[in-house]
């Protein structure tokens, strides 16, 4: 037990960087600018869900950008055999590719050798510089056809993602929102986060926007008369009118190089003027002295926004554009036309606003529940061990003061279900403490030393708790593989939770101990309770209930499995889609009028729930047909008829998930819970024995299926956060399996003569006290959560406390009976086979 003092510097030194990083979180602004400048300063994020704010995912159409190539490359495709003197008029498109009919066997070859030299090198899928070619020429039956490669497609979709990135960047600038995070998720996706933005819907017609803007000469068609080639009917930005347009191009809005939102000095109208570059002022006076007395046709991705007649040649390189525009219309189309194009159109494939009310309660709720779940923990522990408890809560206390400078170190982001994580986290740690401490207390009744029942204890405790962990680890691993924002908040901190805790409650509560030790000279160690919840030593046969345990499972689960198909789950809008607002009124909500002026206005079914307070309603709207601009459109239909009928009306929450989201996220979120299961049962293959893993997994399954029909009962949402509830409870029932089937383990090495029968009972009596204590620590640390957390973390707080109840039971009743059936009939099995051995031998 002695440790070397470089150990103990290591360890204090880390406590201290620990306890400073965590220190400027609980400071104020004026606190911390009084600090000497080599303090550090920086915080924990908080969340979207805790400070308010807009979450936007935005996906490239990969789909236009692919079209908008083809056209683009037959351009080419002609232009290269015009300049070839090849005939170009048969090259046209065929789907996804460019077919050129060339008959003349001589001109075929010139052509496919003219088109190959079109090719461009791009980049392997690693990075490597592979050389692929972005387009494939291939010859057959006098045709020559030109497409796309997989990997031109990629470095295409690649870099329209990252000029995206710098153009949405500098969009969301223009606007002025502070601090946004803007990053890129995947291969075609973005992430716009913006702290304390209510409203997103200017942003997103902002983000949304190609804002791809072109000058063309409008045609002389007389109503009526059929359209001439090259000309295309484009309708007015406003009032829907259509203009004859001409295809071609006149000028292109990149040679504009700057936009300003102003006001015409005759009629006070909200305009924009803009100006070109040199090349630009030149084609603009050019095109301008050519066509007096025409009109001119300013479109922006599609749209005409104003048509006007040209009166005189422009040579001064700049003009406006003017139709009836509103002050906030112009000031984001300046925005639009300074930043630039995009290279496609992005889609808002999930949009989730949180009001910064609701999230000042929420931080609220999460302190006061956190501290009270703490508080509860630390006087169960005392009541426990006394004044070895006592140790127990300072590692508990550094556990989490360690979390929180961890999280502002690595720049991490705090979300409610992260504080839900470290509130886990704590109870979590506390079953490290129970182990030691029930190990301590059995190595004591031997009669050994203070030192050897020291030494003993954490060496007995040890592989426990590191396979409990394990086991924790990789629930939450593919929890943060799988999962997506809040969830992946609450996985970073039961991560940082689960590692803190082998530190904290084992190597600093460990050289606590033996410090105590040493310096009272203490001979042996009494840990007695302050309260004694049960008796010293029990020895109840529970293996005589095994076949009433395992029916009564049975029963439980097939009972789920029907609730899962009758009433079924209540699938949340992160995995059906849809829409969800929560509003708040300033008087008590009429539901019958929201229910009729919603049910009028076209948008499918619209399900409303009071939630809290009388004024509190959350309206759910189902998943709107076309995809993910329906979606959004249907949004702002909703909250413009909710403030006709309450012009004071608070847009507390908005979650808006598209059908490709939803569905990504049900697959994922299906893959995580059974990926958990399989990797569990190879840890407890790999440690145990097939028998343990075989046992522990029957024992998951039937678990599983009760959580499932607990949400299926009592109507909950199954969502996200239900998803990281059920694959923590997985975690946490394999954890407390892994602690009953360690001691089992054991024994079967101490007594290998005794029947299996006798060593179950044995082993579960002598962890009963430690699976009880654990479990309720647990449901002391999460109960506050799940009785005051509100409706933003029910799906979490109240599954978990019903999930511990169930693992403990489990542990005791089921997995430890179909342990001993299985050894039961492995034995007979064995058996059966002696008697045919010994005859083989015989003839042998």
């Amino acid at each position: 037990m002695r440790t070397s003092r470089w150990v103990v510097w290591t360890y204090t030194i880390i406590i201290l960087a620990g306890i400073i990083a965590a220190l400027p979180n609980v400071l104020t602004a004026k606190q911390l600018a009084a600090l000497p400048s080599w303090f550090p300063k920086q915080q924990v994020t908080l969340g979207l869900d805790l400070q308010g704010g807009s979450h936007l995912v935005l996906e490239v159409d990969a789909a236009a950008l692919k079209t908008d190539r083809l056209r683009s490359l037959l351009d080419d495709v002609r232009g290269a055999l015009r300049k070839e003197r090849i005939n170009a008029s048969s090259a046209r498109l065929a789907g996804d590719s460019i077919v050129v009919n060339v008959a003349d066997d001589a001109q075929r070859a010139k052509a496919l050798a003219t088109l190959q030299a079109l090719a461009v090198p791009v980049s392997g899928g690693l990075g490597l510089g592979g050389g692929t070619p972005d387009i494939e020429v291939t010859t057959a039956d006098k045709q020559i056809k030109v497409v796309l490669t997989e990997a031109g497609q990629r470095d295409k979709l690649d870099a329209a993602l990252q000029q995206s990135l710098e153009i949405v960047r500098q969009r969301v600038d223009q606007v002025g929102v502070a601090e946004p995070t803007i990053q890129r998720v995947g291969s075609d996706r973005m992430l716009v986060q913006l702290p304390g933005l209510q409203d997103p819907t200017r942003l997103r017609e902002l983000l949304g926007s190609t804002a791809k803007m072109t000058f063309h000469m409008v045609a002389n068609v007389a109503n009526g008369e059929p359209l001439p080639r090259g000309v295309t009917m484009l309708p007015d930005a406003k009032s829907g009118a259509q203009y004859p347009v001409e295809d071609r191009v006149a000028l292109d809005g990149a040679r504009l190089t700057d936009a300003r939102a102003g006001f015409d000095q005759r009629t006070q109208e909200p305009l924009v003027s803009f100006r070109f570059d040199s090349v630009g002022a030149r084609q603009f006076a050019e095109i301008t002295a050519a066509n007096v007395g025409k009109p001119f046709a300013i479109v922006l991705d599609g749209k005409v926004l104003s048509a006007p007649n040209i009166r005189e040649p422009i040579t001064g390189g700049s003009g406006q554009i003017s139709g009836s525009f509103s002050v906030e219309e112009t000031v984001t189309l300046s925005a639009l036309l300074r930043a630039g194009a995009l290279p496609a159109p992005l889609t808002v494939i999930e949009e989730r606003t949180v009001g910064p009310d609701l999230g000042g309660d929420v931080i609220k709720m999460g302190i006061y529940t956190g501290i009270a779940g703490f508080v509860a923990v630390v006087l169960f522990m005392v009541a426990l061990y006394g004044t070895w408890g006592m140790i127990a809560n300072f590692a508990l206390l550094l556990h989490l003061i360690l979390t929180f400078g961890v999280l502002t170190l690595i720049g991490g982001t705090l979300t409610l279900p992260g504080i839900a994580g470290i509130i886990l986290g704590i109870g979590f740690g506390v079953d490290a403490n129970i182990l030691i401490n029930e190990r301590l207390r059995e190595e004591s009744k031997k009669g050994l030393s203070a030192f050897a029942a020291l030494d003993n204890g954490f060496k007995r405790a040890y592989s426990t708790i590191v396979d409990a962990n394990v086991t924790s680890l990789i629930a939450t691993g593919l929890l943060f593989t799988f999962g997506s924002g809040p969830v992946r908040g609450f996985a970073i901190t039961m991560f940082l939770g689960t590692c803190l805790s082998m530190f904290t409650a084992v190597s600093v509560t460990r050289i606590l101990m033996a410090a105590v030790v040493r310096r009272r000279r203490l001979k042996t160690i009494t840990i007695e309770p302050l309260v004694r919840f049960f008796p010293e030593k029990t020895s109840i046969s529970f293996m005589k209930a095994r076949y009433l345990g395992i029916g009564m499972s049975i029963f439980l689960s097939l009972a789920s499995i029907g609730l899962f198909f009758k009433p079924g789950l209540n699938y949340g809008i992160d995995f059906k889609g849809g829409i969800q607002v929560e509003i708040a009124t300033s008087t008590p909500a009429d539901l019958a009028q929201l229910r009729s002026t919603l049910g009028g206005l076209n948008i499918g079914e619209v399900a409303l729930q009071q939630i809290g307070s009388d004024g509190n309603v959350l309206i759910r709207v189902q998943r709107q047909e076309g995809g993910e601009a329906a979606q959004t459109a249907a949004v702002d239909t909703i909250k413009s008829a909710v403030q006709k009928l309450d012009p004071s009306v608070k847009f507390e929450r908005t979650e808006v998930v598209g059908p490709k989201v939803s569905g990504e996220l049900a697959q994922s979120g299906i893959m995580a819970v059974v990926l958990a299961a399989l990797a569990m049962l190879v840890y407890i293959w790999w440690r145990f024995e097939w028998n343990f893993a075989i046992g522990a997994i029957a024992t998951l399954v039937l678990d599983t299926t009760k959580m499932v029909g607990f949400f299926a009962l009592f109507g909950l949402d199954f969502n996200l956060t239900a998803i990281a509830a059920l694959l923590t409870i997985i975690g946490y029932s394999v954890n407390d399996k892994v602690v009953v089937y360690d001691r089992m383990r054991e024994n079967l090495r101490l007594y290998k003569k005794m029947p299996l029968r006798e060593i179950i009972d044995m082993s579960i009596n002598q962890v009963f006290a430690r699976c009880i204590y654990t479990s309720v620590a647990i449901l002391l640390s999460m109960l506050p959560m799940a009785i005051w957390g509100g409706s933003a973390v029910e799906n979490f707080a109240v599954p978990m406390v019903f999930g511990v109840f169930i693992a403990t039971t489990s542990s005791i009743f089921i997995a430890a009976p179909i342990l001993l059936l299985l050894g039961d009939w492995w034995q007979h099995r064995s058996a059966g086979r002696e008697p045919s051995t010994a005859v083989a031998a015989t003839k042998a």
